[in-house]
């Protein structure tokens, strides 16, 4: 047999593999928090000792977790890692045009961020042509509560979901990288808290409010609340499935873009759309 016809090695066991894989990640797995060895094995029509052999191992890398209670077995978080990091390559891929059309169509910065636990990361950003402008973010994160992006990127979960996430992260300062030479020139500083009268969301209620007012105008919106001078808009990149994975965020000093900010936000709103229509999304 010659290397071109010569079968892969493994190949059937890591076929077998991905049965059970696909298996996991399928409705009854998912309507059960998992499965037993001796279900998997009825499905997959292999022998128990064999697939529970083949459990422990996928468990031992990671990519599957085994409840010690029930004994059964589900997805794992170094499987959802790695999908996390594919999808969100492709997004980066995806978006790097889309971001450099909306910087050059408003003439403001503009960035995609995506959320980390409590904060918000700006992945890519594309800056103002103008000399005065506002910073570029990229791999800098911020408190998620605190921002435009980081309320957009909330927006679709559900009133338990966030009230676990607020008791955690609701008490989170801004992490900020050095200042930008220009904005710190021009007076621009990130504040350590926002005034009183700029403050949208001060405690868990006045965030419900908000996220309730994101879900029916379709994008966020920031008045000098994180930044002196500084207005923004954001809005959601969505799926396939529907979920936002993303928030695009346009940034800007108010004295430019201040009695333009909700046509700012509906521009980004149309923006996002686009480009979750580009990802899959309906």
């Amino acid at each position: 047999m010659t290397p071109a016809t010569e079968p892969r090695r493994n190949a059937s066991g890591l076929a077998r593999d991905i049965e059970i894989l696909e298996l996991l990640g399928g409705s009854e797995a998912m309507q059960q928090r998992g499965l037993g060895v001796l279900r998997i094995a009825q499905l997959t029509g292999r022998d128990k000792a064999v697939v529970s052999r083949t459990l422990a191992t996928l468990a031992d890398a990671g990519l599957l977790e085994r409840d010690e209670e029930t004994l059964t077995y589900r997805l794992g978080a170094r499987l959802f890692s790695l999908a996390a990091r594919t999808t969100e390559s492709r997004l980066v891929a995806e978006s790097r045009a889309s971001l450099r059309r909306i910087a050059q169509s408003t003439r403001e910065t503009t960035h995609l961020c995506v959320l980390r636990g409590g904060n918000v990361l700006t992945i890519l950003s594309e800056l103002s042509p103008h000399e005065f402008r506002t910073t570029g973010w990229e791999g800098v994160t911020t408190a998620a509560w605190r921002t435009p992006s980081g309320r957009v990127l909330l927006s679709d979960w559900d009133t338990a979901s966030l009230e676990r996430w607020y008791a955690e992260h609701g008490q989170d300062v801004p992490i900020v990288g050095p200042a930008d030479p220009i904005m710190a020139a021009s007076g621009f500083s990130v504040l350590s808290a926002p005034p009183e009268d700029k403050a949208v969301v001060r405690d868990f209620p006045s965030l419900l409010e908000e996220l309730a007012r994101i879900r029916t105008r379709g994008y966020a919106l920031l008045d000098e609340e994180l930044e002196h001078g500084v207005v923004g808009a954001s809005a959601p990149i969505r799926d396939l499935n529907g979920r936002i994975i993303a928030a695009i965020n346009v940034s800007a000093p108010k004295a430019r873009i201040g009695e333009r900010l909700d046509a700012l936000g509906r521009y980004v709103a149309a923006a996002a759309g686009e480009l979750s229509r580009q990802l899959g999304a309906a």
